[in-house]
Formats: C-alpha cells, structure tokens, sequence
C-alpha cells in the first residue's frame, strides 16, 4: 500500500495539535508524520514528544527561530525519506475517518493530477471558504471586496468571486482552481516538474502561488467532496491577528505582481494601493476591538 507522508507546521497551536496528529495516526496510509514547530512558546510541542518514542511515526523538528509557513514546509519536504504522496496538514485540522484514502484514491486515479483537498467545514459543520476557489485575479478580488458577487445570477461570468463555498456541493470529486493550504495532498512529482513553496511568502497566500504554478504546468488540482477535515481556523494566530493581516496583505501584493503584471500592468500600484488600504481598515478595526476588552477588562 502507498503511504502518505504527513507535514504539519505547527506554531502555538496547544491542545488541538495532539488532536490533530492523533486523526493522522488512526489513518492506516500515513506513514510517517513530520512536526515541524516554528519556535513555539506553548506546550504543544512538548505533548507531541511525549508520544515520540523509539520506533515513532513521528518526527519532530524544531526552528529557533519563526522562519514562516512556506519554509517550514520545505523543511518539511527535505527531511522525507522519499515518500511518493506527501500531506499538508495546519495543526488545527482534524481528518475525519477515511478522508485520506479518498483523497488518494482521487490523487492515484490519474496522472496528470497534482494535488487534491478536501471539504474543509467549520466547526459547527458548515462548509468553509477557501477549500475550493479559483485563482484571484485583479477583477474577482474587486467583486469579492465590493459585495458583487450577490449578482452572480446576472451573469455568473462577471460577478464571481474566487470563493466556491457557495455553489452547489458536488457528489464527486471536481476539478478547482486551487484549494486550500491547510490540508492538500500532493504527488512527489509535482515538486521535480513546478518546485517547492515560494520561500518569499512568510504567512498565506503562499498555497495559491504553488496552485498558480501548478497550473502553468498544466496539473490538474482536484477538490474531493466526501472526504472531510474540520478546520478550527485562527487558533494559530489569535495571538498576534495584526502580524498574520500583515503578512496576508503582504502575501496578495506579492502574489499579485507575480502572476498579473504582464496582464494588468497599468494597475498594479492601485491594486497595491487598494490592498494596503484594506490592511489599515483592518488595523483599526482590531485596534478598536483590543481597546474594548481592555475597557470591558478594566471596568469588571
């Protein structure tokens, strides 16, 4: 039987990491599974290594320092011993019960697919955004930001988004776009034909850049309905919410003038401009909300 070899990058998950791998362990395809921390300052790594005994599945490397998502998971890639079908799990996915033998079932079906996901649901069971999209561009973003996509029954070629979570949930897997890092499957040869993560995304969008290339190449990347993984997003970053919007922000300018310049290069500094003006709103907006559990704090 082929193994997958499992990925995680962990950075202050706490308890729900443990949870997380123990999902990986149940799973009879995973082989090995790689923990790669990012200088965490929490328990979490120490009750992984509790579990890490002689003959383990588990690896567990540690960074001295937060070297981001992206490099970290390359980390990750070099310390595999070969393995043919490699995972990339966030630390705060739980894989349900067989959701990794559909997924390479999918993955195994034809050659030319690259990487396959799952449906990511929220954990009140609904559907999340981000498991199945399209690759952004300049005028989809513009949609997205605005509110019109609520035309897309007027025509669904100009007024969609990149999000799917709203259409219709098929009953077989569908080819998409791109989906989500927190949980993708890959076949070792995508690495040798597209390469590893961009390194120069420290946190987010790097899993769109790595779905853009794979395009390019002319790989197919496959979104896979039945098999599900219950994503706790945020307990990573709900420490620092204005560092990740910082480098989320920074990842789309990125993204942007390395995938649209050539189409759209006259735009490029207002598309810069718009996603900075974003970043501010959304400053402001958590600076107010610190400031109100401060006073809400000080007045109990």
């Amino acid at each position: 039987m082929d193994k997958i070899c499992a990925i995680i990058v962990n950075y202050n998950a706490g308890d729900v990491l443990a949870k997380a791998v123990d999902s990986l362990l149940s799973e009879s395809v995973v082989g090995r599974i790689i923990v790669i921390d990012n200088d965490s300052s929490d328990s979490s790594m120490k009750n992984i290594e509790k579990i890490n005994q002689p003959e383990s599945r588990i690896l567990c490397i540690r960074n001295s320092e937060n070297l981001g998502f992206a490099r970290a998971c390359n980390i990750g890639i070099a310390a595999d011993a070969g393995s043919d079908y490699l995972l990339f799990l966030n630390p705060d996915c739980i894989v349900e019960p067989d959701a990794l033998s559909k997924m390479l079932s999918c993955l195994k079906s034809s050659p030319g697919i690259g990487m396959v996901g799952p449906l990511l649901l929220n954990s009140d069971g609904t559907e999340q955004a981000g498991g199945r999209r399209s690759i952004p561009t300049p005028w989809r973003s513009f949609v997205r930001a605005f509110g019109l996509s609520k035309f897309r029954r007027l025509n669904p070629e100009i007024f969609s988004d990149f999000l799917l979570h709203e259409q219709p949930l098929p009953e077989q897997p569908v080819e998409v776009e791109a989906i989500s890092g927190s949980c993708m499957l890959v076949r070792r040869d995508v690495f040798k034909d597209v390469g590893h993560l961009d390194a120069g995304y420290f946190l987010h969008c790097e899993d769109l850049d790595w779905c853009a290339r794979l395009h390019e190449k002319n790989w197919k990347m496959m979104f896979v309905p039945d098999a599900r993984v219950t994503h706790y997003k945020g307990v990573c970053s709900q420490t620092r919410p204005i560092f990740v919007e910082w480098h989320k922000h920074k990842g789309m300018v990125r993204f942007y003038k390395k995938f649209h310049h050539h189409q759209y290069p006259g735009l490029l500094w207002l598309i810069a401009t718009a996603v900075w003006i974003r970043f501010s709103m959304v400053f402001f907006l958590q600076g107010a909300r610190y400031l109100k559990r401060r006073l809400e704090y000080d007045t109990k």
